[in-house]
């Protein structure tokens, strides 16, 4: 995946890889940094953040990336693109914003890439390892929609467009030409923007959308 953003869009715009070991041994987690994020390819919510590695143990992440990679994800809601995936697990570097918190995820749903400019809509998703997590739902023009998606609650007061969200667009534009569908996540911390997923079956395709026919609206789009 790293390879084909690299090519589409450049290497600038990945999140810097720490390493990718072949084994997580005890060697690896000493040459970590004091912070990091530890991942794993080959599902959903693979995710851990490190913001103080004095805080974690060796013992602890090992555990954690081995029920990782124990899991065939396939299995559990019949993805079949997770299927022939080798699991791995990989460290990255932690992306703040200027306010020293975990940056917003941008969720851009693309429609139609194969046929020019895609159909976007923009799922933000706030505070999503804290304690007062929202989804909001915008179009291009940054409108807030009055749809919920999933389990987040929308903001009372939406957030602010990023001043980089041309730059959010156009990079999902080219991330998505290759699809009919696919859900272009993105982090856009200062005036970076930074690759973080292609998902093609966001939620195993049962995430609930509010109201129903939004689902259906959506639906359309697919065809």
């Amino acid at each position: 995946m790293r390879d084909y953003v690299k090519a589409k869009v450049g290497e600038q715009h990945l999140v810097p890889l720490i390493s990718s070991p072949d084994v997580f041994t005890q060697s690896v987690f000493d040459a970590l940094p004091n912070a990091f994020v530890m991942k794993a390819n080959h599902g959903s919510s693979f995710v851990e953040i490190v913001q103080d590695k004095s805080k974690v143990t060796f013992d602890g992440l090992r555990t954690m990336a081995n029920r990782w990679m124990s899991t065939d994800f396939y299995l559990i809601a019949r993805e079949r693109h997770y299927r022939q995936i080798r699991p791995r697990i990989f460290f990255e570097e932690l992306l703040l914003d200027e306010h020293r918190q975990i940056p917003a995820d941008y969720k851009v749903h693309c429609f139609g890439g194969k046929s020019g400019r895609p159909m976007m809509y923009i799922v933000v998703i706030s505070d999503r390892f804290g304690n007062n997590t929202r989804g909001d739902v915008f179009d291009v023009h940054w409108n807030h929609l009055d749809v919920g998606i999933g389990p987040y609650a929308r903001s009372t007061t939406p957030p602010p467009p990023p001043e980089n969200l041309n730059s959010i667009l156009d990079m999902a534009a080219v991330l998505a030409e290759d699809f009919n569908y696919v859900r272009v996540d993105l982090y856009a911390p200062g005036n970076a923007v930074y690759f973080g997923e292609l998902t093609f079956t966001p939620g195993a395709g049962v995430v609930p959308m509010r109201p129903d026919r939004v689902d259906f609206e959506w639906g359309r789009l697919l065809t």
